[in-house]
């Protein structure tokens, strides 16, 4: 048998190995070239050099949609894990209507973002017209936290799930042998239950750091950058780059490339750090 999948291996994987190839490393090979070129299009691009790296430093509006982005993402991390964990917690206690619950909180996701983002605008702005007299747009602070409720909203029930498979995998015996020992609630949540869900805390770190990160079209819709391109992220302020300013395209280019390496750094830490802690646990 093993011989005769190794004779027949290359037949399956080679058409996926081509797909991949023409959809994505052939593409981003070429976006990292072109991120040191100037060019309007793949055929006329002129190279030169690390100018576009340095003209996407030198523009004050990548650092300042750098650093609304981390702000963005260290929040939202922080709050859609917690509050799915949670929700996991109490949705595996054998409540009654558990099902029901679990498919009504994992909903928002099946949600396109830019519906997500039409839909809350179209919530907060009333709530705030009618309380302060403003919309969303007025101020970069309701602009920073209308993003966290629409992320938290659309994420925490996607999160909880795999809450969920992680702590029905928890071996009953471990908390009843800990119960016996007279362990409390907490120390068996905190010494048993959590190191033991660590795979699934290292999913949703995941999920969540690269999701946040990544925001595009919740941001576009929501507040599209404003005021004054206060609540731009990352990904906005490259589309922006990129299809807004003449000439800009090898600087967006350099400012995606740049974006990736960030996230790339950020994430493969974050998945060595929690996969370490898993080993412990």
């Amino acid at each position: 048998m093993q011989k005769t999948y190794k004779k027949y291996f290359p037949v399956f994987a080679l058409p996926t190995l081509i797909a991949f190839a023409i959809a994505f490393l052939v593409p981003f090979l070429m976006g990292i070239y072109l991120s040191f070129c100037k060019f309007t299009t793949v055929t006329n691009a002129k190279w030169v050099g690390i100018a576009n790296y340095t003209r996407a430093f030198s523009n004050r509006d990548f650092p300042s949609a750098l650093w609304f982005t981390v702000k963005f993402t260290v929040v939202s991390v922080i709050l859609i894990n917690i509050l799915a964990f949670l929700l996991a917690l109490l949705l595996t206690r054998k409540v009654k209507g558990t099902n029901v619950f679990r498919t009504i909180f994992f909903m928002p996701n099946l949600i396109g973002g830019i519906v997500l983002g039409y839909i809350w605008q179209l919530i907060i702005n009333s709530v705030l017209l009618a309380t302060v007299g403003a919309d969303i747009t007025s101020r970069a602070g309701y602009g920073f936290w209308g993003l966290v409720v629409l992320m938290c909203w659309q994420m925490i029930g996607y999160m909880m799930i795999i809450y969920i498979a992680g702590i029905q995998n928890v071996a009953p015996e471990l908390i009843e042998a800990a119960q016996i020992d007279g362990a409390t609630g907490w120390q068996v949540l905190t010494k048993v239950t959590i190191p033991m869900v660590m795979p699934s805390v290292t999913i949703c770190l995941f999920l969540t750091i690269s999701n946040s990160f990544k925001l595009f079209d919740q941001n576009l819709s929501l507040t599209a950058g404003l005021p004054g391109k206060q609540t731009q992220m990352m990904a906005l302020d490259i589309f922006n780059t990129f299809y807004g300013r003449n000439g800009w395209e090898g600087v967006g280019q350099a400012k995606a490339v740049i974006f990736f390496v960030i996230v790339g750094i950020i994430t493969f830490t974050q998945l060595w750090l929690t996969r370490r802690k898993e080993v412990e646990g």
